[in-house]
């Protein structure tokens, strides 16, 4: 698969637990965690058939997990092709569904067995609950395939945290400290069906809007004709020729051969991914899938940054006599729309649209040497709980 797609912008996989029947659990992934459960809910068309029960229904979205790079982000990271079947979050995701069998558990650590066999003659898979999916998850986060990851963990239900504090208690090692735990408490007044469906996963930024100010300055230090060198072997840098990385430091001066750039952060390890680190120069603290992601948008997703810079118009309407004006680079003459510009349609037209499998493929997609994943939620979960 060639590589020619950035590190997505967000991906996800997901904890589900039945609001009529607490006991009824599902795990998947999506790129959108609130278009997703409203499938799930049956509000908009797609889900999964283990889902589509109106018995269970409404789900709640209990966790989340976050942090997984694409295949171009295993490439830039420095994994090396022997491991890229672990590298992927559907891979991640059928470990999670599948602990009782999945090779990334080690036998003498598994916490679930198989106890009888499918007429097939395959492992029976043990009855999951939310206590023992989150025990799973926690040992997965601590196995060598997925420990080196920066994932992050996002819990929106009181109960499920306090049921992962106890994982965390009872657990014979802890997690390392560079994947995050947060805590989003109940909205107050809303009922737990509630929680997951209004403002908590609305309000995950699921786009690039975080990496703006990094890209925007990676390309005015990538594109500037004046001199740099590499603030760590000194050598000059080639304008063009290579794959440099940059400071997330608004301040800082910065930039690095990507090599160069690993080895400073790895020089007190024995490992080939680094994961955080001090900038050589401003000594502020880095993480590696940031410079990776900025470095992955400045060099693969020009369409991506395209759309991240686009200047925004603010539509009249049909009795507003004012001028209209940009949302944003006011300085900058109104560009004429022609075509089908998304800027032309109305709010309502633009969330019909924003909504559609065809848009929501062109936004994020994760690369796969085993499967390719896309935003295409149908497509990306072929196995449930």
């Amino acid at each position: 698969m060639p590589m020619d797609r950035p590190i997505p912008a967000f991906y996800c996989c997901y904890l589900l637990r039945s609001t009529k029947s607490p006991n009824s659990v599902y795990v998947g992934s999506t790129p959108n965690p609130k278009r997703r459960l409203d499938q799930h809910n049956g509000i908009k068309k797609g889900g999964a058939v283990r889902t589509s029960r109106n018995s269970l229904r409404p789900w709640e979205m209990t966790c989340i997990v976050t942090g997984f790079p694409s295949i171009f982000g295993e490439e830039i990271l420095l994994i090396p092709r022997s491991v890229y079947s672990v590298t992927n979050s559907n891979v991640f995701r059928w470990a999670w569904q599948n602990p009782h069998v999945t090779l990334h558990i080690p036998p003498k650590l598994r916490i679930q067995h198989a106890t009888s066999k499918k007429s097939s003659g395959h492992p029976k898979r043990p009855r999951l609950t939310v206590s023992s999916l989150l025990s799973n998850l926690h040992l997965l986060l601590r196995v060598s395939s997925f420990t080196r990851w920066p994932l992050a963990i996002q819990c929106f239900s009181d109960d499920v945290h306090q049921k992962w504090l106890k994982c965390c208690q009872s657990s014979p090692s802890s997690i390392p400290e560079w994947i995050k735990f947060t805590q989003t408490s109940l909205i107050q007044g809303s009922s737990p069906g509630d929680i997951s469906t209004g403002q908590n996963l609305a309000a995950i930024i699921i786009d690039y809007r975080e990496q703006k100010l990094h890209v925007d300055k990676g390309r005015k230090a990538t594109v500037s004709k004046r001199e740099k060198s590499c603030a760590i072997c000194k050598v000059k840098l080639e304008h063009g020729q290579g794959m440099y990385m940059v400071c997330p430091g608004l301040d800082c001066v910065a930039v690095s051969h990507m090599i160069c750039l690993s080895g400073y952060l790895l020089q007190s390890e024995d490992v080939i991914l680094p994961t955080t680190g001090s900038c050589p120069v401003c000594k502020t603290e880095i993480r590696w899938i940031d410079i990776a992601k900025e470095l992955s948008l400045r060099t693969r997703g020009h369409k991506e940054v395209e759309k991240l810079f686009k200047p925004k118009t603010i539509r009249r309407s049909k009795h507003d006599t004012t001028p209209s004006k940009k949302a944003e680079n006011p300085q900058t003459p109104i560009r004429t729309l022609k075509g089908n510009d998304d800027e032309k349609l109305c709010d309502s037209d633009r969330s019909n649209i924003t909504s559609s499998p065809r848009f929501l493929n062109s936004q994020l997609w994760i690369g796969s040497d085993t499967a390719s994943l896309t935003s295409n939620d149908s497509e990306d979960e072929r196995l449930s709980v």
